[in-house]
């Protein structure tokens, strides 16, 4: 492995690759970019199956990805190969193809990084981070690096302080960035199934009469049980309803509970099933638990702020924040 890495070398190798590609076929090869995604994983994380991820996403979400494979301690090194994600939509004959960048970096050659990621990130066009190492986020040179991208994408879910991961997002929301978290993404079903309660016109009616908001929640859904807590509460104070969410540990995964007076809704995760009760009538449908692909392919569709999501972390990070007090 090099000490260094010339972005200038990697440029000219990805435009030979596009000019041998061409030479091989009578069709051509169209080059297609709509961002630039950049991608930090630890080196053990499953590179057959990261791989398989970034190409499933790559027909809808065209992309020059930037692929950081963290080693880990040991002495300052850096090295890089490129080469091409190409298809054929179907009925043509046409290939298309994205280029790929892959570097792997040790923690002592972080702060190289910036140098080398901003000159391959392409001119005009949104960056989109992609972090999937909770070690890297606590590490100071994790900021200069955000601090290229156009969004930031977490997975607090995967944290071992998931407490401190949802408070660092919230401060760098705070700073002015623009954040995902997978977690939330995972909750986007819930979201739409409780929604779809209140479309009932004699449900709706009800609505006044919740003054109870609960969430129990079992390992792994820490995060996701402060943000169905707080968004629920939210969305009920912009009705007018003022509820302090009550958030506490149980055996199962997660469940959700609005009640008030003989009226109750509860949505809870059985298996891979999201049952829905409204009073004394249940409905069951599959709640399988979302790839990587789909939640990135929704991500990458939204650039632009969420003010439901930015509402709603402020308020699970001090939900985390007494929930943590109180453990």
């Amino acid at each position: 492995m090099s000490a260094t890495v010339a972005p200038d070398a990697i440029l000219k190798e990805l435009a030979a690759l596009f000019t041998q590609q061409g030479k091989e076929g009578d069709a051509g090869v169209l080059r297609a970019c709509s961002m630039t995604l950049l991608v930090m994983a630890e080196a053990a994380d499953d590179a057959s199956a990261l791989g398989e991820t970034i190409a499933a996403l790559m027909p809808e979400h065209p992309a020059r990805t930037i692929l950081i494979r963290l080693q880990g301690e040991g002495e300052r090194a850096l090295s890089q190969r490129v080469y091409q994600q190409c298809w054929k939509p179907f009925g043509q004959r046409q290939q298309i193809c994205c280029e790929q960048i892959e570097i792997t970096a040790s923690d002592a050659a972080l702060g190289d990084l910036p140098s080398v990621i901003l000159p391959l990130a392409v001119p005009d066009l949104p960056v989109m981070l992609w972090c999937r190492s909770a070690r890297l986020a606590r590490r100071p040179e994790f900021g200069e690096i955000a601090g290229m991208a156009t969004k930031v994408v977490m997975d607090s879910a995967a944290a071992t302080d998931c407490a401190d991961a949802i408070q660092r997002m919230a401060d760098a929301v705070r700073r002015g960035g623009i954040l995902a978290d997978l977690a939330w993404t995972r909750l986007t079903r819930w979201r739409e199934t409780l929604a779809r309660v209140f479309e009932n016109r004699d449900t709706l009616a009800r609505l006044s009469e919740v003054d109870s908001v609960q969430v129990r929640f079992g390992p792994g859904y820490d995060t996701a049980a402060w943000y169905l807590a707080a968004w629920a509460a939210n969305a009920l104070a912009t009705v007018g309803q003022t509820v302090t969410p009550a958030v506490g540990r149980q055996d199962e995964s997660l469940r959700l509970e609005l009640s008030g007076g003989a009226f109750r809704v509860s949505l809870s995760r059985q298996d891979d099933r999201l049952v829905t009760v409204v009073n004394e009538q249940s409905n069951c449908t599959n709640l399988p638990r979302p790839a990587d692909y789909h939640l990135m392919r929704e991500e990458l569709g939204i650039v632009r702020r969420d003010a439901i999501f930015e509402e709603t972390l402020a308020s699970a990070a001090r939900l985390a924040v007494s929930s943590s007090g109180q453990s």
